[in-house]
Protein backbone atom coordinates (compact mmCIF):
# COMPACT_ATOMS: atom_id res chain seq x y z
CA UNK A 1 0.00 0.00 0.00
CA UNK A 2 1.61 3.77 -0.86
CA UNK A 3 1.68 5.86 2.01
CA UNK A 4 0.43 9.51 0.65
CA UNK A 5 2.79 11.77 1.70
CA UNK A 6 0.36 15.04 0.20
CA UNK A 7 -2.93 16.04 0.90
CA UNK A 8 -5.13 16.99 -1.95
CA UNK A 9 -5.74 20.62 -2.30
CA UNK A 10 -8.43 22.63 -3.28
CA UNK A 11 -9.48 22.40 -7.11
CA UNK A 12 -9.30 25.91 -8.92
CA UNK A 13 -10.98 26.57 -12.40
CA UNK A 14 -8.95 27.75 -15.59
CA UNK A 15 -11.40 30.42 -16.57
CA UNK A 16 -10.96 29.93 -20.22
CA UNK A 17 -13.57 27.30 -19.48
CA UNK A 18 -16.32 30.33 -19.01
CA UNK A 19 -14.73 32.58 -21.32
CA UNK A 20 -17.59 33.83 -23.10
CA UNK A 21 -19.48 34.37 -19.95
CA UNK A 22 -16.60 36.44 -18.61
CA UNK A 23 -16.56 38.21 -21.90
CA UNK A 24 -20.52 39.06 -21.41
CA UNK A 25 -20.44 39.99 -17.64
CA UNK A 26 -17.24 39.34 -15.58
CA UNK A 27 -19.64 39.60 -12.26
CA UNK A 28 -22.26 37.16 -13.71
CA UNK A 29 -19.62 34.45 -14.76
CA UNK A 30 -17.01 34.86 -11.22
CA UNK A 31 -21.02 33.97 -9.26
CA UNK A 32 -21.97 31.14 -11.18
CA UNK A 33 -17.93 29.59 -10.71
CA UNK A 34 -18.60 30.14 -7.21
CA UNK A 35 -21.81 28.64 -7.42
CA UNK A 36 -20.32 25.34 -8.70
CA UNK A 37 -18.41 25.06 -6.07
CA UNK A 38 -14.90 26.47 -6.61
CA UNK A 39 -13.11 28.33 -4.48
CA UNK A 40 -10.19 28.83 -6.59
CA UNK A 41 -9.32 30.16 -10.30
CA UNK A 42 -6.65 30.14 -13.04
CA UNK A 43 -6.43 33.45 -14.95
CA UNK A 44 -6.58 33.43 -18.58
CA UNK A 45 -6.97 36.90 -20.61
CA UNK A 46 -8.17 39.34 -18.59
CA UNK A 47 -11.40 40.76 -19.73
CA UNK A 48 -11.07 43.45 -21.82
CA UNK A 49 -12.15 46.93 -19.82
CA UNK A 50 -10.74 45.81 -16.50
CA UNK A 51 -7.72 47.21 -15.23
CA UNK A 52 -5.41 44.58 -12.79
CA UNK A 53 -6.67 46.72 -9.94
CA UNK A 54 -10.55 46.68 -10.19
CA UNK A 55 -9.89 42.31 -11.69
CA UNK A 56 -8.24 41.84 -8.56
CA UNK A 57 -11.00 43.67 -6.59
CA UNK A 58 -13.78 41.48 -8.55
CA UNK A 59 -12.13 38.55 -7.71
CA UNK A 60 -11.48 38.90 -3.89
CA UNK A 61 -15.18 40.34 -3.94
CA UNK A 62 -16.10 36.80 -5.05
CA UNK A 63 -13.88 35.59 -2.56
CA UNK A 64 -11.88 33.81 -5.53
CA UNK A 65 -8.67 32.74 -4.94
CA UNK A 66 -6.24 33.09 -7.92
CA UNK A 67 -3.55 30.06 -8.32
CA UNK A 68 -1.49 31.07 -11.40
CA UNK A 69 -2.29 33.59 -14.21
CA UNK A 70 -1.67 32.13 -17.64
CA UNK A 71 0.06 34.59 -20.18
CA UNK A 72 2.50 35.07 -23.72
CA UNK A 73 5.73 34.50 -22.95
CA UNK A 74 6.99 37.65 -20.93
CA UNK A 75 9.35 40.23 -22.38
CA UNK A 76 11.01 43.12 -21.00
CA UNK A 77 8.32 45.02 -22.84
CA UNK A 78 5.49 43.06 -20.82
CA UNK A 79 6.78 41.75 -17.65
CA UNK A 80 5.58 44.99 -15.57
CA UNK A 81 2.40 44.41 -17.19
CA UNK A 82 2.05 40.96 -15.93
CA UNK A 83 3.56 41.77 -12.74
CA UNK A 84 0.92 44.33 -11.68
CA UNK A 85 -1.92 41.83 -12.56
CA UNK A 86 -0.16 39.28 -10.12
CA UNK A 87 0.26 41.28 -7.63
CA UNK A 88 -3.57 42.69 -7.80
CA UNK A 89 -4.64 38.88 -7.58
CA UNK A 90 -1.81 38.43 -4.87
CA UNK A 91 -0.97 35.73 -7.17
CA UNK A 92 2.61 34.86 -7.74
CA UNK A 93 2.96 32.26 -10.50
CA UNK A 94 2.42 32.62 -13.91
CA UNK A 95 2.07 29.88 -16.50
CA UNK A 96 3.60 30.38 -20.46
CA UNK A 97 0.10 28.74 -22.23
CA UNK A 98 1.98 27.84 -24.86
CA UNK A 99 -0.48 28.35 -27.81
CA UNK A 100 -0.69 28.67 -30.33
CA UNK A 101 2.33 26.05 -31.67
CA UNK A 102 5.70 27.70 -31.71
CA UNK A 103 7.28 27.18 -34.90
CA UNK A 104 10.63 26.35 -33.22
CA UNK A 105 8.73 22.88 -32.03
CA UNK A 106 9.79 22.05 -36.04
CA UNK A 107 13.40 21.20 -34.98
CA UNK A 108 15.89 20.22 -32.29
CA UNK A 109 18.03 23.58 -32.90
CA UNK A 110 14.22 25.24 -32.07
CA UNK A 111 13.24 23.68 -29.37
CA UNK A 112 16.70 24.61 -27.54
CA UNK A 113 16.04 28.02 -28.74
CA UNK A 114 12.81 28.19 -26.81
CA UNK A 115 14.45 26.41 -23.87
CA UNK A 116 16.91 29.48 -24.12
CA UNK A 117 14.02 32.00 -24.32
CA UNK A 118 11.63 30.48 -21.50
CA UNK A 119 14.26 30.41 -19.68
CA UNK A 120 14.82 34.19 -19.91
CA UNK A 121 11.37 34.69 -19.40
CA UNK A 122 11.89 32.90 -16.16
CA UNK A 123 14.85 35.13 -15.16
CA UNK A 124 12.41 38.22 -16.14
CA UNK A 125 9.70 37.00 -13.73
CA UNK A 126 12.38 35.96 -11.03
CA UNK A 127 13.14 39.89 -10.96
CA UNK A 128 9.73 40.61 -10.73
CA UNK A 129 9.17 38.48 -7.60
CA UNK A 130 7.24 35.87 -10.06
CA UNK A 131 7.40 31.99 -10.55
CA UNK A 132 7.52 31.16 -14.31
CA UNK A 133 5.67 27.82 -15.50
CA UNK A 134 5.37 26.28 -18.76
CA UNK A 135 2.09 24.85 -19.70
CA UNK A 136 2.06 21.78 -22.59
CA UNK A 137 0.30 20.75 -25.36
CA UNK A 138 0.09 17.52 -27.51
CA UNK A 139 3.12 18.44 -29.85
CA UNK A 140 5.70 18.41 -27.45
CA UNK A 141 5.66 14.96 -27.52
CA UNK A 142 5.56 14.50 -31.15
CA UNK A 143 9.29 13.04 -31.50
CA UNK A 144 11.71 14.93 -33.60
CA UNK A 145 14.48 12.61 -34.88
CA UNK A 146 14.06 10.46 -32.41
CA UNK A 147 13.97 12.57 -29.32
CA UNK A 148 10.69 14.18 -27.76
CA UNK A 149 10.48 17.76 -27.38
CA UNK A 150 9.37 18.05 -23.90
CA UNK A 151 12.57 15.82 -23.06
CA UNK A 152 14.40 18.73 -24.37
CA UNK A 153 13.19 20.99 -22.41
CA UNK A 154 13.56 19.38 -19.46
CA UNK A 155 16.95 19.28 -19.83
CA UNK A 156 17.47 22.67 -21.17
CA UNK A 157 14.90 24.73 -18.97
CA UNK A 158 16.61 26.78 -15.88
CA UNK A 159 16.02 24.60 -13.15
CA UNK A 160 13.61 27.47 -11.52
CA UNK A 161 11.17 26.67 -14.58
CA UNK A 162 8.16 24.60 -13.76
CA UNK A 163 5.97 22.28 -15.45
CA UNK A 164 2.13 22.64 -15.78
CA UNK A 165 1.21 19.18 -16.76
CA UNK A 166 -1.70 19.13 -18.71
CA UNK A 167 -2.99 15.41 -18.65
CA UNK A 168 -5.24 15.44 -21.33
CA UNK A 169 -2.60 16.54 -23.70
CA UNK A 170 0.21 14.40 -23.06
CA UNK A 171 -2.30 11.45 -23.29
CA UNK A 172 -3.82 12.93 -26.82
CA UNK A 173 0.15 12.78 -27.72
CA UNK A 174 -0.12 8.68 -26.47
CA UNK A 175 1.97 9.68 -23.38
CA UNK A 176 0.87 7.95 -20.11
CA UNK A 177 0.49 11.15 -18.22
CA UNK A 178 1.43 9.04 -14.90
CA UNK A 179 4.69 8.58 -16.55
CA UNK A 180 5.16 11.88 -17.94
CA UNK A 181 3.98 12.56 -13.95
CA UNK A 182 7.42 10.57 -12.49
CA UNK A 183 9.62 11.90 -15.03
CA UNK A 184 9.24 15.58 -14.83
CA UNK A 185 9.28 15.13 -10.95
CA UNK A 186 9.18 17.91 -8.43
CA UNK A 187 9.33 20.52 -11.25
CA UNK A 188 5.42 19.41 -11.67
CA UNK A 189 3.97 22.20 -9.68
CA UNK A 190 0.50 22.77 -11.40
CA UNK A 191 -1.89 20.18 -13.25
CA UNK A 192 -4.73 20.39 -15.66
CA UNK A 193 -7.32 18.18 -15.33
CA UNK A 194 -9.50 16.94 -18.22
CA UNK A 195 -11.12 14.08 -19.88
CA UNK A 196 -12.77 13.19 -23.37
CA UNK A 197 -11.98 11.00 -25.96
CA UNK A 198 -8.41 12.19 -26.36
CA UNK A 199 -8.84 13.19 -29.99
CA UNK A 200 -8.07 16.54 -31.59
CA UNK A 201 -10.92 18.39 -32.33
CA UNK A 202 -13.52 16.66 -30.67
CA UNK A 203 -15.20 18.37 -27.21
CA UNK A 204 -14.00 17.28 -23.84
CA UNK A 205 -16.31 16.16 -20.88
CA UNK A 206 -16.27 15.92 -17.17
CA UNK A 207 -13.45 13.57 -15.45
CA UNK A 208 -14.22 9.91 -15.24
CA UNK A 209 -16.37 10.32 -18.52
CA UNK A 210 -13.12 9.92 -21.47
CA UNK A 211 -9.89 7.95 -21.62
CA UNK A 212 -8.00 9.80 -19.12
CA UNK A 213 -6.69 7.08 -16.26
CA UNK A 214 -7.28 9.79 -13.35
CA UNK A 215 -7.05 7.08 -11.06
CA UNK A 216 -3.42 6.02 -12.37
CA UNK A 217 -2.70 9.35 -12.42
CA UNK A 218 -3.39 10.17 -8.87
CA UNK A 219 -1.01 7.50 -8.09
CA UNK A 220 1.95 8.96 -9.62
CA UNK A 221 1.64 12.36 -7.66
CA UNK A 222 4.10 12.46 -5.27
CA UNK A 223 4.21 15.60 -3.68
CA UNK A 224 1.73 19.05 -3.87
CA UNK A 225 0.76 20.87 -6.41
CA UNK A 226 -1.97 22.87 -8.10
CA UNK A 227 -5.09 20.99 -9.03
CA UNK A 228 -7.01 22.92 -12.10
CA UNK A 229 -10.09 21.56 -13.80
CA UNK A 230 -10.30 23.43 -17.59
CA UNK A 231 -12.37 22.25 -20.61
CA UNK A 232 -11.32 24.24 -23.91
CA UNK A 233 -14.32 22.88 -25.65
CA UNK A 234 -17.11 21.04 -24.23
CA UNK A 235 -20.68 19.62 -26.01
CA UNK A 236 -22.50 20.35 -22.69
CA UNK A 237 -22.60 22.68 -20.42
CA UNK A 238 -18.84 23.76 -19.43
CA UNK A 239 -19.51 24.88 -15.81
CA UNK A 240 -21.48 21.91 -14.74
CA UNK A 241 -19.15 19.68 -16.79
CA UNK A 242 -16.24 21.42 -14.87
CA UNK A 243 -17.98 21.33 -11.31
CA UNK A 244 -18.83 17.42 -12.11
CA UNK A 245 -15.03 16.99 -12.55
CA UNK A 246 -14.27 18.38 -9.29
CA UNK A 247 -16.59 16.71 -7.51
CA UNK A 248 -15.35 13.16 -9.08
CA UNK A 249 -11.94 14.69 -8.00
CA UNK A 250 -12.86 15.22 -4.39
CA UNK A 251 -14.96 11.69 -4.72
CA UNK A 252 -11.85 9.67 -5.48
CA UNK A 253 -8.55 12.12 -4.37
CA UNK A 254 -9.25 12.10 -0.46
Amino acid sequence: MTIRTWRPPRIGLQLWTVRDAMATNVDSALTRVKAAGFSAVELAPMPTGLTPARFGDCLERHRLTVLSVHCDLPTPATVEPLAQLARACQCSKVVWHGWPRDPRFDSLAGVRDLAAACSAAAALARDHGLEFGVHNHWWEFEPLKGRRPIDVLHEALDPDVFWQLDVYWAQTAGADPADVLAQLSSRVRSIHWKDGPCTQGEPMTALGQGMVDVQGILKAITGPMDWIVELDDCATDALEAARRSRAYLESIGS
